[in-house]
């Protein structure tokens, strides 16, 4: 029960790339939409052509196939257990874990100092033009009273 169980589980969660035997028989689904984005895929670049060809064939539209090339690319670069490096020993995972969680709150750290810096070499800026625009108008009002 066990065996039947995990497989009808993993058969969900690869529903997007691969169809049932009854499903994959079909001609495909050629409608007026995935006919034109075929086209346009051999017209852009021939395996992207390939990709929606096979695509169709399999029975299944294209609207589908950005959704479906996201969850796989998710599965393959984002969800993957050995793409994180992550093993069956807990304390190990805490370990690494904690060390990510370290890295996040430096480069924090990082960031919130840069935004400091930048807000006070903006401040210090504004002094210095505040000092020059004093001295212009010090000296704009005497130059002023002069030519009068």
């Amino acid at each position: 029960m066990c065996s039947s169980r995990r497989s009808t589980v993993e058969s969900r969660s690869h529903r997007s790339w691969s169809r049932s035997a009854d499903e994959a028989g079909r001609s495909g689904r050629w409608t007026g939409v995935n006919i034109v984005a075929m086209v346009a895929g051999f017209v852009l670049f021939w395996p992207v052509g390939l990709v929606i060809l096979f695509w169709i064939y399999s029975g299944r539209d294209v609207q589908d196939l950005p959704g479906a090339v996201r969850e796989q690319w998710g599965r393959l670069f984002n969800g993957s257990k050995s793409v994180q490096g992550e093993s069956d020993n807990v304390v190990f995972n805490d370990y690494q874990q904690t060390q990510y969680d370290r890295i996040r709150e430096i480069k924090e750290e990082i960031k919130s100092r840069a935004q400091r810096f930048s807000d006070f070499r903006m401040d210090a800026r504004r002094r210095a033009d505040q000092e020059e625009f004093d001295r212009f108008m010090a000296s704009g009002s005497k130059a002023g009273a002069s030519e009068q």
